[in-house]
């Protein structure tokens, strides 16, 4: 074991403060993970706070992980000494079920090991659960460990992790690309993203707001096109146009108005998690033979895939860099959405020691 210092929250309604842990060494298999920066994710929050359940403490969150390779197991063959890395949700799965085989552990039949607040299997008698990137280092199976392209950013590749590969599977799953006219609903964290990769992918993009002083920005990330959900005669337009449609809204709205867009055949996918339960009306999808899906982060092929197309691509978030002893404050900001369009953690402002 070595001791690690990160940021934890002690209960779900104190601060996230400087904590100090121990992180297991190296087994033959692991690979130990200089940690630079680490992204913040809203479900962070959620946790943090017990939102999505009662959460167990201390909490270190962070599953948007970039860092360099510090040491390796005597096993390892995957990674060496130096190279750039991350670590995104999983850091393990039961690797014997369909979806674990088909490469898609997200979907784990016995659920993925997360990043953090998981009961930590490499502790099975114990009920040790798992830390995150919050922190100064992270200990991880090889088979977890994502190498990130060396031209990308390490601070704007963080949120590749979470809120790139959440928006790119359903995109690859769904084969969005040349010819294909594709609409994002919403431009945030994880909408920004989308724009970013559906244009790449080639297809023609509309991005869909309810708010004016996004149209600009839409089109700086790459939109062809930006329509503005709150006008009505402009959504009665776009009826029957969409191949595919993508909601990154996380806030309660109607999706009856978007289904209307998608073609015969069309798809709709939600990577938004409204709190409340959405009200469908069954003609919305009977009329035109449309589906509604949802989709969940991604498999590490996947998530290794995504990262190589960045690479090619020069793909990577918006952000904003802040120091660790900013988290309180970011994570009230991404309340208010006053970021664009992720925040990242610079690691070198981790405190080197904790009082006691």
């Amino acid at each position: 074991m070595f001791t690690c210092i990160g940021y934890a929250a002690s209960s779900a309604t104190t601060p996230l403060a400087p904590f100090t842990f121990q992180r297991r060494d190296c087994g033959p298999l692991d690979v130990q993970i200089d940690i630079t920066h680490c992204g913040i994710c809203h479900s962070d929050i959620h946790t943090a706070r017990s939102e999505w359940g009662p959460a167990s403490y201390p909490c270190v969150p962070g599953h948007e992980i970039i860092g360099r390779v510090a040491a390796v197991g005597v096993d390892v063959t995957r990674f060496k000494l130096g190279e750039l890395v991350g670590v995104g949700c999983m850091v393990n799965s039961c690797q014997t079920c369909a979806s674990c085989e088909a490469g898609l552990e997200q979907y784990c039949d016995a659920g993925p090991t997360w990043t953090y607040n998981s009961p930590d299997p490499a502790f099975p008698k114990t009920d040790a659960y798992t830390f995150g990137g919050y922190s100064r280092a992270i200990v991880v199976d090889e088979r977890f460990v994502l190498r990130v392209p060396e031209n990308l950013d390490p601070a704007a590749a963080a949120p590749l992790l979470c809120a790139g590969i959440t928006t790119w599977s359903p995109l690859s799953h769904w084969k969005v690309g040349v010819g294909h006219k594709v609409g994002i609903v919403g431009l945030g964290g994880l909408g920004h993203m989308a724009v970013k990769f559906a244009v790449a992918l080639g297809a023609e993009v509309t991005l869909f707001t309810t708010s004016v002083s996004k149209v600009e920005d839409g089109k700086r990330l790459g939109a062809h096109r930006v329509v503005i959900s709150r006008d009505a005669e402009a959504m009665a337009a776009e009826a029957n146009q969409f191949d595919f449609i993508l909601d990154a809204v996380s806030a309660e709205h109607d999706i009856n108005a978007y289904l209307a867009l998608l073609k015969q055949d069309g798809h709709m996918v939600l990577v938004g998690l409204p709190e409340k339960p959405m009200s469908i009306g069954a003609f919305s999808l009977v009329a035109k033979r449309r589906s509604l899906a949802g989709s969940a982060i991604g498999g590490i092929q996947e998530t290794q895939e995504m990262l190589d197309f960045c690479g090619k691509h020069n793909i990577t978030s918006d952000i904003e860099v802040v120091h660790a002893d900013q988290i309180n404050e970011a994570y009230e900001r991404v309340l208010r959405s006053d970021v664009k369009y992720r925040f990242v953690i610079d690691m070198d402002t981790m405190p080197k020691s904790v009082q006691a």
